[in-house]
This record gives C-alpha cells, sequence and structure tokens, in this order.
C-alpha cells in the first residue's frame, strides 16, 4: 500500500514537469544557417505569448480546452506545407488533440492553388476576387467566389494531395459558410442535403455525422453568392490551426478586407502568426515607416478581438529582388523588431537563421529554395516548420 501510495504522488509531482518535455524535431545541419539562433526573442514583455503557452500546456497535459492558432501570410502561406508541418508538429504533442482544421476556402474555384493538406474543386461558373485588388466584399481569407450559375458548387476534401501513412486525418462536425448573397447555401452531404441556420452573417450547419468532406450548393435561384470561406469544426475540446495566404499579398493588403475582424471574431485565435511582408520589398523601394503603419493596423484588427492575444512576428526570409540579393530584408527585420517591441510580441528572426543577407543562394544549391530565389522547396518549407515548431518550444520548456 505505501509503495502504491508513493507511485501515485511521484505520478502527481513529475507528470506536470515531464509533459513539458517536448520532442524536438531533428533538422539537418548546415554550414551556411545559423541554427544554433533558432530562438523567439522577445523585444517586449512575454507576458501574451506565455498565457498562450500556458494554455496550450493545459491542453497537452489534461486534454481539456480549445487553442486556436492563425497564421497569415502570402504565397509562402498559401502554399500550406510551411503551416501544415507546423500544424502536424503541434499535434503531434498529444494524441488526438486535433479540434478541426478551421477556416477553409475553395482555391479551385478562383482559379488558384490550394494548399498541400487540403483539395478543392468546384463544378458550374464563377468569378473570383483577392484582395490585392479587390471587386468584391472580402473577409479575413483575402479571397471570394462568386457565382449565379444554378449548376454551381465548391468541394473541399480534407484528404491531403498526396497522403502517407503518417498523414493527419481531419474531422468535422459543424460548418459556417462565409459570405453573403441572395441565395441560400445548402451542404450536400453524399445524398443527404443539410440546410443550415443564419447567423449573422454566415450560415451554420450541425452535420448528422462526422465528415472530412463537404460540398456546398445553392437554392432560391435566380439570384447570386458570394463565398468568402468556410470554417470546419469539431465540438471538442483540441488544437486547431487556420492558415489564411493570399500569392502576392502585401500588408496593406488584409486592410483591403471589410470583413476581416468580423471572421477574426469566428476564429477567435489564441496566437496569430504573422508571416507577411516578403510582397512589400519586391518593389523598387521600400518604405519602412508605411509597413510598420500596415503592420500596426493589422494588430489592432487582431487585439480589437482578443485584447491579449499572441503575435509571433516571423521576419522576412533572405530573397532575391531583380535578380540580387534583396538588401531591403535587412530593413524589413530591423521595422519587425520595433513592431515586436512596441506589442509585445514574440519574433522569429528567419533572415538571420537563414544566414543573413545572401544566404538564400546556399539554400537553393542546398535543395531547400526554389529556382526564384523567393520561395522555398517543399522540403524547405517542412524545415521552416520544423525550426519555428522548436523556437516555440524551446520557450514552453521554460514555463
Amino acid at each position: 500500500m505505501k509503495r502504491l501510495s508513493l507511485i501515485v504522488f511521484l505520478l502527481l509531482v513529475l507528470w506536470p514537469a515531464a509533459a513539458r518535455v517536448c520532442p524536438h524535431r531533428r533538422v539537418p545541419r548546415y554550414d551556411f544557417a545559423r541554427f544554433e539562433r533558432n530562438a523567439l526573442q522577445f523585444p517586449g514583455s512575454p507576458a501574451d505569448f506565455d498565457l498562450f503557452l500556458h494554455k496550450l500546456d493545459t491542453l497537452v497535459v489534461t486534454g481539456r480546452g480549445n487553442v486556436r492558432i492563425l497564421q497569415v501570410g502570402g504565397s509562402h502561406v498559401q502554399g500550406g506545407t510551411w503551416s501544415d508541418q507546423l500544424r502536424r508538429n503541434l499535434l503531434a504533442m498529444r494524441y488526438g488533440m486535433d479540434g478541426g482544421r478551421g477556416l477553409v476556402f475553395p482555391f479551385a474555384a478562383a482559379g488558384t492553388n490550394t494548399p498541400s493538406s487540403y483539395q478543392s474543386s468546384c463544378s458550374g461558373s464563377w468569378t473570383y476576387s483577392r484582395c490585392l485588388k479587390p471587386e468584391s466584399r472580402l473577409g479575413l481569407t483575402g479571397m471570394a467566389v462568386s457565382t449565379s450559375d444554378t449548376a454551381a458548387t465548391v468541394f473541399i476534401d480534407l484528404a491531403e494531395r498526396e497522403r502517407c501513412a503518417w498523414s493527419q486525418t481531419y474531422m468535422f462536425r459543424s460548418v459556417d459558410v462565409l459570405g453573403y448573397g441572395s441565395l441560400e447555401p445548402v451542404l450536400v452531404m453524399g445524398r443527404d442535403t443539410v440546410a443550415g441556420v443564419r447567423r449573422g452573417a454566415r450560415w451554420h450547419y450541425d452535420l448528422p455525422h462526422y465528415a472530412d468532406y463537404v460540398r456546398v450548393g445553392f437554392r432560391g435561384f435566380p439570384g447570386q453568392y458570394t463565398l468568402t470561406g468556410l470554417y470546419l469544426d469539431r465540438p471538442s475540446s483540441g488544437l486547431t490551426f487556420s492558415e489564411v495566404g493570399v500569392n502576392g499579398a502585401a500588408t496593406g493588403s488584409f486592410l483591403k478586407c471589410e470583413d476581416f475582424r468580423r471572421d477574426l471574431a469566428l476564429v477567435a485565435p489564441d496566437l496569430v502568426i504573422f508571416s507577411i511582408g516578403i510582397n512589400d520589398i519586391q518593389g523598387t523601394d521600400f518604405d519602412a515607416r508605411h509597413f510598420v503603419d500596415n503592420y500596426a493596423r493589422l494588430v489592432r484588427e487582431v487585439r480589437s478581438v482578443n485584447p491579449h492575444c499572441a503575435i509571433l512576428f516571423t521576419t522576412l526570409s533572405d530573397s532575391y529582388r531583380h535578380h540580387v540579393p534583396n538588401r531591403f530584408g535587412a530593413e524589413a527585420t530591423r521595422a519587425l523588431y520595433e513592431l515586436a517591441s512596441r506589442y509585445d510580441a514574440a519574433l522569429w528572426d528567419l533572415f538571420d537563421i537563414m544566414g543573413g543577407l545572401g544566404s538564400i543562394d546556399a539554400w537553393h544549391e542546398a535543395g531547400l529554395a526554389a529556382g526564384d530565389h523567393v520561395h522555398f522547396t517543399p522540403e524547405g518549407y517542412r524545415l521552416l516548420g520544423d525550426l519555428l515548431f522548436n523556437a516555440i518550444m524551446a520557450r514552453y520548456e521554460t514555463l
């Protein structure tokens, strides 16, 4: 009996400490990179970020609670591989921690690439708009597709395009359709049609069973509908990681989205990872003040929804501009340090970790960066996901 009591006591004392010893992802060594500097920096107070980590810790240790993360960016994020690797690593901290796939978009209807972690397709006739030059009212996704076609549908399948033995399966039990118009969206689930309930500016649907795919059609013709996103959720504790990426988007692009704040309230993030900026430095000049002002407005949008939302800025990767190393990258990095100090945000200095100005050449030679010397290869994006996860875990283990 005494031995059993001792075992129970040791479990109660040692389990919380052991729970924080999370496996870091093994990453290869490269002479040109500075992986020894892979850490989060806090030019201001870490209080909000540590609040997020404590909430994550509760979920990991007890299995209770909901943690929501949002990453926002341009083509680095729309491709999906970087976000998906970080998502996989976080979900691996505890078995069964999937809280739903979160915010998705039918990119196929817009004629552009769907993130690597799910598939989209469409039927019928669609027009599209994006936040670079919006022609429709947009929300958090920065994209919209519109139709008045009686046969139009969009389809989201959460099965990865290239499934493997360790692929994550995402299930959901409720759907929110974001958009507006005179048509009523309906869900087509096999032979069943599921009608929704209007909740403000969105339609909400409770499914009769868990699913990993959804098809959206419409009724009430003639008419028109503009779709700006879908939120796929499950009624249980867990972690939800949504990514919002638009090819070519700069810091000012998402400020053109009138319903950005409204959709943020639905996503309700505990952590927002801002990875915008590579397109801000591709022109003939770079205005650091304008860059800071745009980001400040985005942070205010986030904090208006959650005043203590943790913010994590990832600095711009080293890149080329007009076939030569882009010297604006260092200037943008200094601006992001200023923002992190002003808003008590975390900062991950990818520019420095890569090796600084000109390091993109070595990343390309190693098969980690694409031939345009701006984007990364799938292997490179997975490496970014592992590095960022390790940086977050290093902070997590200090709590």
